[in-house]
């Protein structure tokens, strides 16, 4: 017996990319994520074309791959598409230590993160 089909989280007029092990803080990922939330499609890519964060490219590319996941699995036409929402969260953390004066330690956090992009068409967004 097998399981029953789980049904789609996302409305028809969705599509979704998510991408996990970004080497930065969710903090600051999330600065990122919300210059382009709300933003058509066209101009969140040359939102993050033109950014000064180091993460903006991994951004663009998962957005690459959430516009290209609406127009080849859900038939959505990309130049009325919008990014609905963009949202962080925190992945595991590499906990590392660096040698301090008098024979002590301290602690080094090297946080990683993961983010998720949303795109819906135009007209469902209306």
């Amino acid at each position: 017996m097998s399981q029953k089909k789980q049904e789609r989280r996302l409305a028809p007029s969705e599509a979704r990319a998510k991408l996990v092990n970004l080497r930065i803080s969710p903090q600051k990922l999330n600065l990122v994520a919300q210059s382009i939330r709300g933003l058509k499609v066209q101009r969140a890519l040359n939102e993050l074309e033109f950014s000064h964060k180091r993460i903006a490219n991994d951004v663009r590319k998962a957005l690459y791959s959430a516009i290209s996941n609406a127009e080849n699995n859900h038939n959505l036409d990309i130049d009325s598409l919008v990014v609905a929402e963009a949202f962080v969260g925190k992945n595991l953390i590499m906990k590392r230590f660096a040698s301090a004066a008098r024979g002590r330690s301290a602690r080094i956090m090297k946080p990683f993160s993961e983010i998720t992009i949303v795109v819906r068409s135009q007209d469902e967004a209306a």
